[in-house]
């Protein structure tokens, strides 16, 4: 006696049960690549797409490249910086020594009843 569900024995998120028959998938080509730690990994790229010169590895998350015996090195992070150093690098001593006499004179202003 059926159940009266069409979908019986799927899962949820299931593709078509036979994806040949109704399409014919676009052409890939296999790209492999190597990271400075030794992993090698395959990625499946379109055929006309263009393929790039490194890719983060999965394994370690280094760039890898193309080449086997001459894997690119290890990527160069930025250290941390704080807001203070991000301003440092804009504004010079002479600025900030500016800016500081120009705020305190507005604060000693607003505190006697004056305005600016």
């Amino acid at each position: 006696m059926p159940s009266g569900s069409a979908i019986r024995g799927s899962r949820v998120g299931a593709g078509p049960a036979r994806p040949t028959e109704r399409c014919e998938p676009a052409p890939r080509r296999p790209v492999t690549y190597w990271c400075g730690k030794g992993h090698m990994l395959k990625i499946l790229l379109a055929a006309e797409a263009e393929i790039p010169e490194t890719w983060d590895c999965p394994h370690c998350g280094q760039p890898a490249g193309q080449d086997a015996h001459n894997p690119p090195g290890r990527a160069r992070t930025e250290p941390y910086k704080s807001h203070l150093a991000y301003v440092k690098e804009r504004r010079s001593e002479a600025d900030g020594e500016a800016l500081l006499a120009e705020a305190l004179a507005a604060l000693r202003a607003r505190r006697r009843g004056e305005s600016i």
